[in-house]
């Protein structure tokens, strides 16, 4: 297989995402129709036509690498993978939509050898587009009316000290592991926030640790452990191992995600 490099795949899928987030918001004004999966997790229209338009483009700039996509998954379409392989959750955060927030996301993400080296998150509420260039590089750009506004700004995770740290807690999926773990870290601040922004909040530096031990699948996560990764922060298991991708369908136990701090 060719390596194609990541500048190829960003200079299209960038506005893939931007034309996913407008699709996402024209439907949020008129009807968002609201169906449930098998597992009572909401799936809307939105949902849907931006997974469309997602694969259009993958499938034009790789169609030789397979793609994981969660509403595609959920009806059973699941191709087989091997070391490289696209995660994609096309409104990550579909509760925080249907419920009239702002705290939902375009997600994509690449997966080499069991590591995402590559994402987009797009958040079309705000118009914020983080991306993980290369795995190394990870920036912010502002997006306004459907087209890049802002100046493309370089993102990194600050350095914390652990009796001074900010945990984030999902907004929806606060459970009681995750309770006993912050308050065993002694955490001193805690902040909300839903979907995979979550990453990209501990990626800017206004957060430094976000620990997850509800179930979530790869393509919720893929594009902000990219990002993260990619800001010098990281996502472990609990203990400290590395986290890795192409696990048995798709779906993550517990993880540690945070920026430039020692447990």
């Amino acid at each position: 297989m060719t390596q194609r490099p990541y500048d190829q795949y960003l200079g299209i899928l960038r506005n893939t995402a931007i034309e996913a987030g407008e699709k996402i918001m024209a439907i949020r004004e008129g009807r968002i129709g609201v169906s449930y999966k098998e597992d009572c997790s909401p799936v809307t229209l939105a949902d849907q036509a931006a997974e469309k338009i997602i694969l259009r483009d993958l499938r034009k700039i790789a169609p030789e690498i397979p793609i994981i996509a969660e509403e595609s998954a959920s009806n059973g379409h699941i191709p087989k993978v091997n070391d490289k392989f696209w995660l994609v959750d096309p409104l990550d955060g579909t509760k925080e939509f249907i419920a009239g927030g702002t705290d939902f996301t375009v997600n994509i993400g690449l997966i080499e050898n069991g590591i995402p080296t590559f994402g987009i998150i797009y958040t079309p509420a705000s118009g914020d587009l983080y991306i993980a260039k290369n795995p190394t590089t990870a920036t912010v750009q502002k997006v306004k009316g459907g087209k890049i506004i802002g100046d493309e700004k370089r993102i990194k995770v600050r350095r914390a000290k652990k009796d001074n740290l900010t945990a984030l807690a999902s907004k929806s999926h606060l459970d009681e592991k995750t309770k006993v773990f912050l308050d065993n870290l002694n955490v001193k601040h805690k902040t909300s926030a839903g979907s995979s922004l979550k990453f990209c909040v501990v990626a800017t530096g206004k957060a430094d640790i976000y620990p997850r031990f509800g179930p979530t699948m790869e393509w919720d996560i893929a594009a902000g452990h990219a990002i993260l990764n990619a800001a010098g922060g990281s996502v472990t298991n609990p203990d400290g191992t590395p986290f890795k991708y192409n696990k048995p369908e798709f779906r993550n136990g517990p993880f540690i995600a945070m920026g430039n701090i020692k447990l």
